[in-house]
């Protein structure tokens, strides 16, 4: 099962963008249409308003996304976003230039990780 760190937000019952929001590992199903996130279970969906997942057992709206490195992961909403603390060490790592983990190469510093090349073709 893929697990990525990712930020979470929760949608239901905070005016859209101002709910609570967390950066944190989350696990991914085969085929990446649920999510495991604090015990909840995420089921990817589309036509929510700025949503793009719920939770399967209270139907509450969540927006779940890759971090940026910038810190600007909410919209509208409060900037505190609460770091998990088995996240911490990969966050951090990755506020500081390293590509989040499980990502392969990082587009915006090619030199941090070098990008896959494909094999020459035999002549």
């Amino acid at each position: 099962m893929p697990r990525r760190l990712m930020f979470v937000q929760l949608k239901s019952g905070y005016d859209t963008d101002r709910g609570p929001s967390w950066i944190g590992w989350v696990d991914f199903s085969k085929t990446w249409n649920t999510a495991y996130f604090q015990g909840r279970t995420l089921r990817r969906a589309g036509g929510m308003f700025d949503a793009n997942f719920y939770d399967t057992q209270t139907d509450e709206e969540f927006w779940v996304s890759g971090p940026k490195r910038d810190r600007t992961d909410t919209r509208y909403g409060p900037s505190n976003t609460e770091v998990e603390p088995d996240a911490v060490g990969a966050y951090r790592a990755f506020l500081d230039g390293a590509p989040l983990p499980g990502r392969g190469w990082n587009r915006r510093r090619p030199d941090a990780t070098a990008r896959p090349q494909p094999s020459p073709r035999p002549a």
